[in-house]
């Protein structure tokens, strides 16, 4: 338990806590249009043994509704963007799946109002990708088949093999096993998340460069009308909490009970206070005008 409070002691002296600093939060976004980023596993969503099994709580997706009615809000993850829809179920969000190699906007999220900008937009900078992923795909489900707990995910243009219901000692063997697997695709590289392999296409592609292109496709990059804000929790989270902290504008939270080295500027220690960090911007806004009243 000591141990425990120290961890969250050293977190909070480097990385302050977004709740306790929701003040000076909201004074940095007075007179612009706060624009919500949200990574799904581990931030809307607990960490969970069987990831078909990650399921957002019917308060979080009320919460992610309701903050969506005041702020551009928009869903980037490492899942397959389909299979995220599947979680979220919400229509009025935007989706970036497969760690930002798939997007799909809707323009009626944007300040653009003309029929054309109304329609569904859909941008895939890995699509050329696609057979060697599916190729990958099946040459890993058949190398890790005969490790217990491994399981092997399509997220369409990027490929997870999780092993945290692997015992610890196979670990290196998962990793030994899809190295192997790669040598034969050397147009796909390897990066790692919490306790997940992930094998994505060697493009200079990742949420970062997600999260620029959706503030320039809805209009919100300019730095001195928005404030960007991006919640998430695991590694690849920081390839966009890094193009915030870069462009001096905006603000990016972590989402962990443990210290780690991070371009964040803020942290939450759990998706319980992602969620009241949500229920806390739309009261400020509440505040601000009627509920029925856009920007």
């Amino acid at each position: 338990m000591q141990r425990s409070l120290e961890f969250c002691h050293l977190l909070q002296a480097t990385c302050p806590s977004a709740l306790a600093s929701f003040d000076r939060i909201i004074a940095s976004a007075q007179g612009k249009k706060i624009a919500l980023f949200l990574d799904y596993d581990g931030t809307l969503s607990p960490i969970v043994n069987d990831p078909e099994k990650a399921f957002m709580s019917p308060e979080m997706r009320a919460a992610v509704k309701n903050v969506a009615k005041f702020f551009p809000t928009a869903i980037v993850s490492g899942r397959s963007r389909d299979k995220v829809f599947e979680f979220v179920q919400l229509k009025e969000l935007c989706y970036a799946g497969s760690h930002g190699m798939d997007i799909m906007l809707s323009s009626a999220d944007s300040e653009s109002k003309t029929e054309d900008d109304k329609e569904t937009k859909l941008f895939q900078p890995a699509s050329e990708f696609l057979p060697m992923i599916i190729e990958a795909y099946d040459s890993l489900v058949e190398a890790t088949r005969s490790i217990t707990g491994a399981n092997v995910e399509n997220n369409k243009f990027c490929v997870s093999v999780h092993y945290r219901n692997v015992d610890k000692q196979d670990w290196n063997s998962v990793a030994q096993l899809v190295d192997d697997v790669l040598k034969s695709f050397p147009h796909l590289k390897l990066t790692t998340g919490r306790k997940v392999l992930e094998v994505r296409p060697v493009i200079d592609w990742d949420k970062g460069k997600a999260v620029e292109f959706l503030l320039q496709s809805l209009r919100l990059d300019d730095p001195e009308s928005v404030l960007p804000i991006y919640i998430g929790d695991d590694r690849t989270d920081e390839d966009a909490f890094k193009v915030l902290r870069e462009r001096n504008c905006g603000y990016g939270i972590l989402v962990s009970q443990l210290p780690k080295q991070t371009q964040a500027f803020y942290s939450l220690r759990a998706p319980s206070e992602v969620m009241e960090f949500l229920d806390s911007l739309v009261r400020w806004k509440e505040q601000q005008q009627p509920a029925h009243v856009q920007e």
